[in-house]
């Protein structure tokens, strides 16, 4: 029996134009109904993500920032800090780079030090809580990962200045045009592993949807794991299942009816 489902945001969840199927809500009140807890893990900021589930957040659990900040009922579960002068030394290869941004993701805030309209508008989908400082180094904060934006794609360029630190940091395209870095020991699937140990429920109660490489340990973590349909080759190779439909086909909503979870009628 499902006693948690767990779902990426952006290209699983959320359509291309980011937005949640208006049948989400009654679906996951129909779970909450039966048990089967809810959970969103996106490399979203935990503000962001609750923003966009306020009216049920008291019963969600938020796995921000690649499982690096964990909340549920606005008690953290769980939070894996990136080194500082770890963190620094990502800023300085970054800036380095031809059109890269960098983003500088802490507990309280993320920061930037470009004011680009285009970077800037594209980042604000994910943080909810966003300043701008003149030099990112000098930031205090508790450090949870640093991104790296790059519009040409970051799989095939800049992911190659920061592959030599893979064997002591975790170093996970998250989409196109994003590249995140975090602790060794961060991720998405061990976050849901502390959080099934505490609440006392197994991998076969598990299910997950994801669709990028940053979803890859998620995948392993759940007896019940589906690769979107749109889901990069890696995710389809490594999840157990795939669904039938993409992200703007409901694919996480159709797939749950699918499996008999709830009784709902049928989702366009």
């Amino acid at each position: 029996m499902i006693k948690l489902i767990v779902a990426d945001m952006d290209g699983t969840l959320l359509n291309d134009k980011h937005e949640l199927h208006p049948d989400f809500w009654e679906i996951e009140e129909a779970l909450h109904k039966n048990d089967i807890l809810f959970a969103v893990a996106s490399g979203r900021q935990y503000y962001n993500l609750e923003s966009n589930f306020k009216r049920i957040k008291d019963r969600m659990i938020f796995f921000a920032e690649n499982g690096t900040h964990v909340v549920h009922q606005d008690k953290e579960l769980y939070v894996n800090e990136l080194d500082a002068e770890a963190a620094k030394k990502f800023i300085e290869i970054g800036r380095t780079l031809n059109g890269v941004q960098v983003v500088l993701c802490g507990k309280t805030s993320a920061y930037v030090e470009n004011k680009d309209e285009k970077f800037i508008s594209e980042i604000k989908k994910y943080y909810e809580r966003l300043e701008f400082v003149e030099d990112l180094t000098t930031v205090e904060d508790t450090i949870l990962k640093v991104t790296i934006c790059e519009w040409k794609g970051v799989e095939e360029n800049s992911y190659k200045s920061f592959k030599e630190f893979e064997q002591d940091y975790k170093v996970a395209v998250a989409a196109r045009i994003f590249l995140d870095i975090t602790s060794k020991t961060a991720n998405k699937g061990n976050a849901i592993k502390k959080v099934q140990e505490k609440l006392k429920i197994s991998p076969e109660e598990t299910l997950v949807f994801g669709d990028y490489l940053n979803d890859l340990e998620m995948m392993q973590n759940a007896s019940y794991s589906y690769a979107m349909k749109n889901a990069h080759p890696e995710i389809l190779k490594a999840g157990k299942h795939s669904t039938k439909f993409d992200n703007n086909e409901n694919g996480v909503l159709k797939t749950i009816l699918e499996l008999e979870l709830i009784d709902f009628p049928v989702v366009k």
